[in-house]
């Protein structure tokens, strides 16, 4: 999820070049309902958006049974090194912007691997 059309693009092919099946939303919002209707294995998602932020998206997830475990990963332009955000919002891990191809798949495929708990700091990627 992104609101900005040009890196939900960027985002979408990455992930459908390496095999992934991906579901678009262009805001948190439509995010949460997105996940409620295909249930993905991880949801990679921007902080700053508009209707629902990434982390209130997060945070919805986290509250729901169903969702409680589901790996989040978050990618912003907004973070600067030691911004707690993603930590109260329990992400899963972070990327920054701008990331490379091979930095957002090492990424996803680590967090697809499992391993991560919640309730655990989110990891920085790469």
């Amino acid at each position: 999820m992104d609101d900005d059309d040009d890196v939900r693009a960027v985002v979408v092919r990455i992930l459908h070049r390496a095999g992934h099946t991906v579901v678009p939303a262009a805001d948190g919002a439509a995010g949460l309902q997105a996940v409620r209707d295909h249930l993905p294995d991880l949801v990679v998602s921007d902080i700053d958006m508009p209707v629902m932020s990434g982390s209130d998206l997060c945070c919805a997830l986290r509250e729901d049974p169903g969702h409680s475990d589901l790996p989040v990963l978050f990618i912003s332009g907004s973070l600067v090194p030691g911004d707690t955000r993603p930590i109260g919002a329990q992400a899963t891990a972070v990327l920054r912007k701008p990331f490379t191809s091979a930095e957002l798949l090492a990424c996803v495929e680590k967090l697809l691997q499992g391993g991560h708990r919640p309730g655990q700091e989110p990891s920085t990627c790469p």
